[in-house]
């Protein structure tokens, strides 16, 4: 008989006691220090993360949105400049573009990976072009061969959003050591999520780095000597200690999201077959690492409605392309500019996947989405 017990998006109290007390143990040595605020905690998490994506530095930050704003700023993007990203995404991608005065340009998504169309990239460059800020959507790498190749050619700055890819490879690269800077989101939603809002920037470039660092105390390197005006954008050391109790989980919780995609695979692939809805696709030379699972589904919210009454929690992961938003209205775009992000916007459902998420629960939400479907 089917359980009737409610299956959540995320649960983050599913955490293993072993776990639970690795945590607890680094939180009272912290406390035991009173060293709250950057110190030994924050650089040894920042050690061990810049091992983790195999770059020289990985600085840490007050959240993603942080870790790209502060990217930007160390790139000297401003008014009069552009950068180019994705219209679907969170509003975090383009949203700290315009928060320094920079225009953000738009590209259409690939429909198969959700992420820029690499192949639209080139004619949207313009001579006022800085950036370009390719997102890894739901947990999957760009196509960063071509990217990469464009970037060079043009010489523009090449910042990879990986806020919602830890852990993902590209062509055995790992997300954020491929471009100047990499932007990581600790989210306690993420496959690696802190106790609240935590980030970090990843980079090989030395004087990035400095630059990096001196960006969040307030542009300072010295103590009240302020070379540039920074901001507040301080990795918490006791966000640090729970990093630094989860990383070494990393690989086999992301190695468990991914036994369950394609578990869902297996059960949704005849609905699949018929055209009842589209898979995920995972690109050829990617390691997706699956922070959220999403299937296209036509009368999504009809779907969605019925999941719901079978106690089965569902996403939309986004519901409004980023050129549709309010405060984006004077960049010129309208609805039909980016018809693959409006296409998805409508059509994607986010199912539950999560590392903790039984086999028994996986199966039902698939049997209770077939059911759904029309």
């Amino acid at each position: 008989m089917i359980s009737a017990r409610p299956i959540p998006m995320l649960d983050l109290t599913r955490y293993d006691e072993p776990l639970k007390r690795d945590i607890a143990r680094r939180v009272e040595e912290l406390f035991a220090t009173g060293r709250f605020v950057l110190g030994p905690a924050v650089e040894a998490f920042e050690r061990a993360f810049a091992r983790e994506v195999g770059t020289a530095h990985a600085i840490g930050v007050s959240s993603g949105t942080d870790a790209l704003l502060v990217s930007l700023m160390a790139l000297g993007i401003g008014p009069g400049d552009e950068v180019i990203t994705s219209p679907f995404s969170f509003f975090a991608s383009a949203g700290v573009v315009a928060r320094l005065g920079a225009r953000p340009v738009f590209v259409d998504i690939d429909p198969a990976t959700f992420n820029l169309d690499a192949s639209r990239l080139e004619g949207a460059i313009s001579p006022r072009t800085r950036a370009i800020q390719p997102v890894y959507l739901y947990g999957q790498c760009a196509d960063m061969e071509a990217i990469l190749e464009i970037a060079v050619a043009r010489k523009v700055s090449l910042l990879e959003d990986a806020c919602q890819a830890v852990g993902a490879t590209h062509q055995g690269r790992p997300a954020g050591s491929m471009g100047q800077l990499g932007a990581f989101s600790f989210y306690p939603t993420k496959n690696l999520g802190a106790a609240g809002d935590a980030g970090a920037v990843t980079t090989n470039d030395d004087r990035l780095a400095e630059t990096l660092r001196s960006l969040r105390v307030h542009g300072s390197i010295e103590t009240y000597r302020h070379d540039r005006v920074g901001g507040n954008f301080r990795l918490d050391a006791l966000q640090a200690a729970v990093l630094l109790a989860k990383l070494p989980r990393l690989a086999a919780w992301n190695n468990r999201r991914r036994a369950i995609a394609g578990r869902y695979g297996e059960l949704l692939a005849g609905a699949s077959g018929e055209g009842r809805l589209r898979l995920p696709k995972e690109a050829d030379g990617n390691h997706h690492v699956y922070h959220q699972y999403i299937v296209r589904v036509p009368a999504r919210d009809a779907v969605r409605a019925r999941l719901a009454k079978d106690a089965i929690s569902t996403a939309v992961f986004y519901p409004v392309p980023l050129h549709l938003q309010e405060c984006f209205r004077g960049l010129g775009y309208r609805e039909g500019s980016f018809p693959e992000a409006e296409r998805a916007a409508s059509e994607v459902l986010a199912l539950p996947v999560f590392p903790e998420l039984t086999d028994e629960e996986v199966e039902r939400v698939a049997a209770s989405l077939l059911a759904a479907l029309p």
